[in-house]
């Protein structure tokens, strides 16, 4: 019996001192405006491989931190992938309260079925990360959707020849953000910054209901609210009656001082959270552990099919619209695709394959010559998530006319520029 108490009373007091420890007045405010102080990370944060310093970070009154986990392209997602796990443990290790973002580009169409499905894929892509991570833990805030560009479609220039709607773009992130509530039953975040909230997604009550992570340089959070005009207010679906924002978090510079916070380089993203501690813990409560079936596929099987085909002459371009998906008819959310020419004597040409969304892809070859071609389109996925897949495809490329180059004009004198300083007018804290 004696045994009995001893043990009783040692568990009662490490539950008594694990409460303590997180307690809300274990938040600190050491903010602008004596709010609670936050950063946001990428691998940008990493330049040369080199590690943070989030034992410095806390020290220097962090107390939470938002991290890249997931992008649309399968470049800069694998990017995202490779520090996400370890900045995660470190940043939790140490005290800090961890989110991560994923970084969305929109699908080049007007449809809203096909708007809907890249959406649903890409939100599972999402999960899948957070799944990879062991899903919601204690010290993990929602996850965020990174929305800040509207554009489907650029020239040749690098130019953005085609915006989505504002529908298209309400529409696409109301998918999204319930795909990924639905799943993990806790609300994600909204990232995105004031012009855009204005001018590039219609309103809509739907989408307030989810927290928002506003991005509004050049104003103090001490003095000042992030949704102000020089006159008037900015009008979304998050604005007030009184002319402010319902926010949760702002990233009010990009222009904070690295390595007073144990971040190589020179500037980082600073934020500040908007409510109590109380309301911070509220943020951060709720829990997800994934299951078996949501974990990430492996060599998952894929189906291709040719959506349209075109060749003329050798002066102009061979194009593919090419859809893969996967066994469930979803569109892949990873991959890429190409052109093999099964003739050792003709060529595969130059290739520049364009994803314009989930699991589709615009093909463009050039480079061949005059002939009768007889290949492969091909699906690869270096990620291993899907597997690989083929479709045949024939065609005939004739022999265009050259055409006769013009001179070029001498070019004038070019003017040079003093270069511009990108944080004047921003906070450098």
């Amino acid at each position: 019996m004696k045994r009995f108490i001893v043990v009783l009373a040692v568990a009662i007091s490490l539950i008594s001192n694990h409460a303590a420890a997180f307690t809300p007045q274990k938040i600190v405010r050491t903010g602008p405006g004596e709010k609670i102080h936050g950063m946001d990370i990428s691998y940008w944060q990493h330049p040369y491989g080199q590690a943070i310093d989030f034992k410095k970070m806390y020290a220097a009154g962090i107390r939470f931190v938002m991290i890249k986990g997931g992008d649309s392209h399968d470049t800069a997602d694998a990017q995202a992938r490779k520090y996400l796990v370890s900045d995660r443990l470190a940043a939790q290790r140490v005290g800090l309260f961890t989110g991560f973002y994923y970084y969305a580009y929109l699908p080049d169409s007007t449809e809203a079925a096909f708007i809907i499905a890249d959406a649903t894929a890409q939100a599972q892509k999402a999960v899948w990360r957070l799944a990879t991570i062991g899903g919601y833990k204690f010290r993990d805030l929602p996850m965020a959707l990174d929305l800040e560009n509207n554009c489907v479609r650029v020239n040749s220039a690098g130019r953005c020849a085609k915006y989505m709607s504002r529908e298209g773009v309400a529409l696409w992130a109301q998918t999204w953000l319930d795909a990924v509530t639905s799943k993990t039953s806790r609300k994600p975040m909204f990232y995105s910054y004031t012009n855009f909230l204005e001018n590039a997604i219609a309103k809509s009550s739907a989408l307030r209901q989810y927290p928002l992570w506003l991005a509004r340089y050049s104003l103090d959070p001490a003095n000042s609210q992030p949704n102000a005009k020089n006159v008037g207010c900015y009008a979304h679906s998050w604005t007030n009656g009184n002319c402010t924002a319902q926010w949760q978090i702002w990233q009010y510079t990009s222009c904070g001082i690295a390595g007073k916070y144990g971040v190589p380089g020179n500037r980082v993203d600073l934020n500040v959270f908007g409510g109590t501690a109380n309301q911070f813990y509220t943020l951060a409560r709720g829990s997800w552990e994934p299951q078996l079936s949501d974990q990430l596929p492996v060599n998952e099987p894929t189906t291709m099919s040719i959506a349209s085909q075109a060749s003329t002459t050798t002066i102009a371009p061979t194009t593919f619209v090419v859809d893969v998906v996967r066994p469930d008819s979803s569109p892949v959310v990873t991959g890429t695709v190409g052109f093999k020419s099964l003739d050792s004597l003709m060529p595969s040409g130059n290739q520049r394959a364009v994803r314009s969304a989930s699991g589709r892809w615009s093909l463009s070859i050039t480079g061949l010559v005059a002939g009768h071609y007889l290949g492969l389109i091909e699906f690869i996925d270096i990620t291993g998530t899907h597997a690989q897949s083929s479709f045949p495809v024939e065609f005939d490329i004739t022999q265009g006319v050259t055409p006769t180059p013009t001179p070029k004009p001498t070019p004038s004198p070019t003017k040079t520029n003093p270069p511009t300083d990108s944080c004047a007018g921003q906070i450098r804290n």
